[in-house]
């Protein structure tokens, strides 16, 4: 057995005599656990509660009797996000989108019942996950354990008797590394079961599990590593806690919370009441379809007697407001559409600037991996609008077109059409998005944690060096 080995061994020897390292240990691993078991427990119980609601709107949507369907328009549908896989280990920014959004003609809606607007405050400090725990958390514990590992040598005057032995600081700091990195490995083993058991069951794909728990090794090695060079370059214990403790505090807490502050300061987000007036002036600039005069629309209904051939709207083999009602809700959809765009691209400007700092703060690395490995980042919220969008507008301009094709054969001051068609109307199938399509967001997560673990491998050699230095 090498001398590495050997001080690693010892290392577990008297972190074992720690009963308040083990207590503190067992107690982390008892909340990785019930953490994962009530959050699975939470997503299944959501689950079912959208189902049963997107079960219920589409029955009342059938439901309907004879209408117009231009009624049927502005009845609309609801519809409901289901929870991505792996969203029950990080819940990302699921609790603050909202999970539901009304559909009707004429205007794009945003995604309502967000659960941070049902909750306390305490949940924006952070919902318990499995994420959360092993994130903010488990650093703390492998700061606690790992603060004294070389200090207390050098307190002790061990060092220098392991160094007159004959024992390289190479060894010696080579030794706590690996001892730490054991149990760094070992407290997060909980959570990678789990990860593991899910995949296995065929409840996530194996490529987002594995990657979940090479994201999460790496984050936990980074701070066992961080420890341990720390207290190989303090004087004392005591200094070396103060020091790792401040650096946790900096980049575990201060900089995820102070950094989405700056970044809204540098590019503002319009207001609701902002938007609501641009979208309101843009609308105006279409035309109206009601006003004779409108000159779009009487180019349009020029174009649309051309097509058929015909002198009067009246002769068309279709009726013309459903004609109007289909470009009408062409124009104002690409509206809509240009301003969720611009919404959007401020939205990933400012989540830019914050991930820019990523390499001063792993956390946001670390945090930005796991959302998009969950499903459950800002990305996959896009991807869940802009399908809400593209059903939406299928779904209406279809009510258009039997309101165009089916109307000009029914008599009578008030037209309706058979309820049968609303069954022809499809209903709201989201296709989650793979986490695996947008590399960008997992390359270079990856490469910010591996880039710390390289650097602390830089400064634990440049440490060895030192501390056999004092041998001489």
């Amino acid at each position: 057995m090498n001398t590495a080995m050997l001080i690693a061994r010892e290392e577990w020897r008297v972190l074992a005599r720690n009963r308040a390292g083990l207590i503190a240990s067992a107690l982390l691993v008892l909340l990785i656990l019930v953490s994962s078991f009530t959050s699975l427990e939470r997503r299944s119980a959501i689950e079912a509660d959208r189902e049963r609601y997107q079960a219920s709107v589409d029955t009342d949507f059938d439901a309907q009797p004879n209408r117009h369907p231009h009624r049927m328009v502005h009845y609309g549908q609801f519809v409901f996000r289901p929870i991505a896989p792996l969203a029950f280990f990080d819940a990302g920014v699921d609790s603050f989108t909202g999970n539901t959004i009304f559909l009707e003609g004429h205007r794009q809606n945003s995604a309502n019942f967000a659960e941070a607007r049902q909750s306390s405050l305490l949940l924006r400090f952070g919902q318990l996950t499995p994420a959360f725990v092993l994130q903010t958390l488990a650093p703390l514990l492998l700061i606690f354990l790992a603060f004294a590992s070389v200090a207390r040598e050098k307190e002790r005057a061990t060092l220098k008797l392991m160094l007159a032995q004959g024992v390289s600081g190479r060894s010696v700091i080579a030794g706590k590394l690996l001892g730490h990195g054991a149990i760094a490995l070992a407290v997060g083993l909980p959570a990678f079961a789990v990860l593991v058991a899910f995949a296995a069951n065929g409840a996530a794909d194996w490529a987002s599990a594995l990657l979940m728990i090479l994201g999460y090794g790496a984050w936990l090695l980074l701070w066992a590593a961080l420890g341990v060079v720390v207290s190989a370059l303090a004087a004392r214990p005591r200094d070396a806690l103060a020091i790792l403790v401040g650096l946790w505090m900096v980049t575990v807490i201060l900089l995820p919370r102070a950094l989405p502050e700056a970044a809204s300061a540098q590019s503002q987000l319009a207001t609701k009441i902002e938007t609501e007036i641009a979208l309101h002036r843009d609308l105006l600039k279409i035309g109206d379809s009601h006003d004779p005069d409108d000159p779009y629309f009487n180019d349009f209904r020029d174009r649309v007697l051309a097509r058929y051939g015909v002198a009067t709207v009246e002769e068309l083999p279709v009726q013309y407001a459903g004609l109007v009602s289909i470009e009408g809700e062409r124009l104002t959809t690409q509206i809509y559409a240009d301003a969720a765009d611009r919404q959007i691209a401020r939205e990933n400007d400012q989540n830019a600037f914050v991930h820019a700092f990523s390499a001063l703060s792993p956390m946001i690395a670390i945090r930005q991996l796991s959302m998009a490995l969950a499903g459950s980042d800002p990305a996959a919220h896009y991807d869940f609008l802009n399908q809400a969008e593209s059903f939406r507008y299928d779904f209406v301009q279809q009510l258009n077109r039997m309101q165009a094709e089916l109307l000009p054969s029914i008599e009578g001051d008030d037209p309706r059409i058979s309820a049968a068609n609303w069954q022809k109307v499809p209903r709201f199938s989201y296709e989650p998005a793979n986490p695996l399509g947008r590399p960008a967001d997992i390359i270079w997560p990856f490469a910010v944690l591996l880039g710390w673990i390289a650097a602390l491998a830089g400064i634990a050699a440049f440490a060895a060096q030192r501390i056999g230095r004092t041998a001489r």
